[in-house]
């Protein structure tokens, strides 16, 4: 594995010990992700309006090994929020990580929440 995937690894709501404060809400576009950088971590960051919730992944494609998947289209698969990677169309839950088309390993998936105005995302360490 390469050692930048290495970095990445999901955290669950009830692991979290920092609550990294990224931007305000109106700094994400609705539908749509942006990039933020938590420590030596790109984090994707998805304002899925659509259905009234935010999701976070590490923003490194496993398959091209290219920080691209905050622009990515988000979508849903059978009601699974899901990201593909504008790269190479691979789809990702925003769920658990998952590989939907199951021939690529999970990605890292991040608790997200909102408060007064702004965009919080949950870590272990």
């Amino acid at each position: 594995m390469s050692a930048l995937l290495e970095k990445y690894f999901t955290t669950d709501v009830d692991e979290v010990k920092v609550w990294y404060k990224a931007a305000p809400v109106s700094k994400f576009p609705e539908n749509g992700g942006a990039c933020v950088k938590y420590n030596d971590k790109q984090i994707a960051v998805f304002n899925f309006t659509r259905e009234g919730k935010w999701y976070a992944c590490q923003n490194l494609c496993p398959h091209k090994m290219e920080m691209v998947l905050s622009r990515g289209m988000i979508g849903d698969d059978c009601g699974t929020p899901k990201v593909a990677c504008p790269l190479h169309k691979k789809t990702f839950s925003l769920e658990n990580g998952e590989n939907l088309n199951g021939d690529l390993d999970a990605i890292a998936v991040y608790p997200v929440k909102i408060e007064d105005g702004f965009v919080y995302l949950g870590f272990s360490e």
